[in-house]
């Protein structure tokens, strides 16, 4: 089989328009789209509308393609799909983030055809959060010969690992006529050297089981992330017949009560948090460069695990999990019979999930970084016996088509509760008539209740309407619910339990417990990474400001993230990090200054409007200074005056905090266990600012690679003064377009797909994208009042990595 690119020289049209505009795939139609307060998506979806969209491509076989099959692969499309070939459809898809397979009827090789995609998404919400809209995900073009390996047809396992041998059995199915098949041959390969391998001569059903023996193996694990690449030949007497190829690692992974979650046999605690699929700025785009930035900045940060939420990550994000070490709970869906939004995908759940597990365990089977599967989240009517009837369903299909990973359910005891007492429709598999159980009722409430929501899993009305269900899956996982842990594991000695999502603000007595009660293995933060819709769940505001956790028009973002949506981190980061103990150098945030005297209105999903900054400009007041460390004391200085010294660490919750009236200059933490420094970190006030281009990268390869470019208002040494503000306008020249260019305002009335963008606490974001030729590339910024500024980037030619090296060996090259 080859497997090449299939996204350049698309012809998009909107609402039938004919003036269609050329795209390169991935493609978010909905991140272009007017927002307005009537939006349909509404605060759930950043108040951005739907559409209906078509992209259209025209495409010839090659000439000496005869006896080829081909079919199309799409990543994913969000809204509902046809494909038609020369104006017959070919097939379809209803089900937003799976991956799924077009074949193509039987092809004159040179004659051309003509494959359009329509796409409607023209009825939202869909969803609770920022959907998108249109093929937002890559689409390959696959070519094989009728006698060929089936698609998800390589299926890798480790049986046993140990210091001397990995025992790794590999199953390959095959498709076609096999008559003149004469063998399988796999070849496990460490850096290009062959460290075992196997052949069988004997094809029994279309399915060869080889079993590899690996010496002296070098296990997968988030800490030594190391892959080997999998060969597999399909060979008849004069040569090769199909091949694949495909990254893994040796890892083996299980749960026990006492021991909880063990990764090659060593207990393991997962640092988690969770991630939406869209990508802030690009929207849902999913690119290869954005996903693996989240994942290396959240690496970076101290996190080891990813919950994807809530459905199944992207290809290229696993890539990147894989390859920097990050362990992920890949979930299945927030949605199951019973609606959220008017337009969710409830109504097809019972139609549809059998072939989303189906494909989400295709895509994971072979990663290592994937240990284990969240069956649904928040999922009301799994407090039902109609509800628990679907989990165990789900749970055996799981089981059936991978037994080599456990299962979880993400569950919130107060929406459990609220689902036991909701009046039920007339069909027991209905929404209910009055006040409906869904997540979104449950923020509200928590909003109002605070801390009461905690302390609700202890009820025993929480118990009675959580236990049915968490007997079901592997692992009881826990939205919330933290309080009732210890209570959880005396009632059921024998459960494991996980934190599947908590307000990171908890975190302190959260990890006390994960590390004191048996069979607790971690937890997952809400949110890792800012995402749109869900519009002011996490981001304060301030006086006379709308308040509560659905904002109004102009929000767009949800605002609850440790990193914003264009990966500035928070005062969140130093705090997880304190917790952990992963760093000894004390973390510094300050309270708004331009806000002092404005009544906070807070939510709960944001702990601290406070940032990592001590440069305000011109502002005067009363500067609240947090300081988070490990250390049992906390020294503070404002330009080499001690501020006094402090209690910290876990006896205040890892967070200490000062008062002092603003002054320019530097302000220093040091940290002291027992009496001695073990850390220091300073923060100073920027000077004059200017404008400035800071790109990540000093280049980009291929036409898919990103460059993200910091447009930032700061002075010589590359301060930043979070209180100045500006227009900016972005030109770039070169082999290379600007994708987007947006800041991290929770609430504006700006595009992301202009060139203009007002900044944001002094920071922009320039996304660039390469278009594939060699070259300079030149980026060009203006601004009202703080000046020019000018960078280059090198574009190389090199091509972009293949990113379903777990289902296929790439061609390299563009169709």
């Amino acid at each position: 089989m080859t497997t090449t690119l299939f996204t350049a020289g698309w012809t998009f049209f909107r609402d039938g328009n004919p003036l269609g505009s050329t795209v390169r795939l991935p493609h978010d139609a909905m991140i272009s789209e007017t927002r307005s307060e009537d939006g349909g998506a509404g605060n759930h979806g950043g108040y951005f509308p739907g559409g209906s969209y078509r992209y259209s491509k025209h495409w010839s076989p090659p000439k000496d393609a005869d006896g080829r099959e081909y079919s199309l692969v799409f990543e994913g499309v969000y809204g509902s799909t046809v494909v038609t070939v020369d104006g017959t459809e070919v097939g379809r898809s209803e089900s937003p983030y799976r991956e799924f397979t077009v074949p193509l009827p039987p092809l004159v090789p040179g004659v051309e055809v003509h494959i359009e995609i329509a796409v409607d998404n023209s009825r939202t919400p869909k969803s609770r959060w920022y959907t998108g809209s249109g093929i937002y995900r890559p689409v390959w073009l696959d070519s094989a010969s009728p006698t060929r390996i089936a698609p998800d047809g390589v299926r890798v396992q480790t049986r046993t690992l140990d210091v001397g041998q990995a025992e790794v059995e590999v199953s390959v199915s095959t498709e076609g006529d096999l008559v003149h098949v004469s063998r399988v041959e796999v070849e496990l390969r460490d850096h290009g050297r062959i460290v075992a391998s196997a052949t069988s001569s004997t094809v029994n059903g279309g399915v060869v089981n080889l079993e590899l023996l690996v010496p002296s193996p070098r296990p997968w694990s988030a800490e030594h992330p190391h892959l080997y690449d999998l060969d597999v030949r399909l060979e008849t007497d004069r040569g090769i017949l199909d091949e694949r190829s495909l990254r893994t690692g040796l890892r083996t992974v299980e749960v026990d009560a006492q021991r909880g979650l063990l990764i090659n046999g060593q207990a393991v605690l997962l640092r988690g948090t969770a991630v939406h699929h869209d990508n802030g700025p690009l929207g849902a785009a999913t690119f290869a460069s954005a996903e693996r930035r989240r994942a290396r900045l959240l690496k970076e940060a101290g996190f080891n695990a990813i919950r994807s939420a809530h459905n199944p990550l992207s290809r290229a994000f696993l890539d990147a999990c894989d390859e920097l070490g990050l362990y992920v709970m890949d979930e299945l869906s927030d949605i199951w019979f019973r609606k959220k939004t008017p337009c969710d995908e409830s109504p097809r759940f019972h139609e549809q999930w059998r072939d989303d597990v189906a494909s989400m365990i295709a895509k994971d089977r072979n990663r290592p970084c994937v240990i284990m599967y969240s069956i649904g989240n928040e999922i009301a009517e799994s407090a039902t016996p109609a509800g628990v009837d679907v989990a165990r369903q789900i749970q055996d299909h799981f089981r059936q088509l991978d037994p080599s990973r456990p299962t979880t359910i993400a569950v919130n005891p107060l929406l459990a509760m609220m689902a036991v007492r909701a009046k039920p429709s007339s069909s027991e598999e209905g929404p209910p008539e009055r006040k409906p159980a869904t997540s979104t009722a449950a923020n509200q409430a928590a909003a109002k209740m605070g801390r009461l929501m905690v302390l609700a899993s202890t009820l025993p009305a929480a118990e009675r309407a959580t236990r049915d269900v968490f007997d079901v899956v592997d692992i009881a996982g826990y939205n919330y619910g933290y309080a009732c842990y210890a209570g959880a594991r005396r009632r059921h000695p024998s459960r494991v339990i996980l934190g599947t999502e908590s307000m990171v603000g908890d975190l302190p007595a959260i990890w006390k417990r994960v590390t004191s009660i048996p069979g607790v293995i971690g937890d997952f933060s809400w949110t890792g990474w800012d995402y749109l819709g869900e519009v002011g769940l996490g981001y304060w505001s301030y006086g006379d400001e709308p308040g509560g956790i659905a904002k109004p028009y102009p929000g767009i973002l949800a605002g609850c993230g440790i990193f914003d949506i264009t990966g500035q981190p928070g005062a969140a980061i130093h705090l997880t990090q304190a917790v952990w103990g992963i760093s000894d150098r004390p973390g510094i945030a300050v309270r708004p200054l331009d806000r002092t005297g404005q009544r906070p209105n807070k939510t709960p999903w944001l702990a601290s409007d406070a940032l990592p900054t001590w440069s305000w400009g011109e502002k005067a007041g009363q500067a609240q200074i947090e300081v988070y460390s490990s250390g049992d004391h906390v020294e503070l200085q404002l330009n080499g005056r001690s501020l006094g010294r402090r209690r910290c660490g876990a006896a205040t919750g890892f967070l200490t905090k000062f008062s002092t009236p603003y002054e320019k200059g530097e302000l220093t933490a040091i940290a002291y266990r027992h009496g001695q420094e073990i850390g220091r970190s300073s923060l100073r006030s920027a000077g004059s600012p200017r404008l400035s281009l800071r790109p990540e990268t000093d280049h980009v390869s291929g036409p898919d690679d990103l460059c993200f470019v910091w447009v930032e208002l700061a002075d010589e040494e590359g301060i930043v003064d979070v209180v100045a503000q500006d227009r900016v306008r972005i030109s770039v020249s070169g082999p290379a377009e600007l994708l987007s260019l947006a800041s991290a305002a929770p609430s504006t009335r700006e595009s992301f797909v202009d060139d203009e963008h007002h900044t944001y606490r002094g920071r922009a974001l320039a996304v660039v994208r390469a278009t594939g030729e060699p070259g300079t590339i030149t980026l060009h910024a203006t601004s009202d009042r703080h000046g020019v500024a000018t960078t280059t980037l090198e574009a190389l030619s090199d091509q972009p990595r293949d990113h379903r090296a777990a289902s296929a060996l790439s061609a390299k090259e563009q169709a």
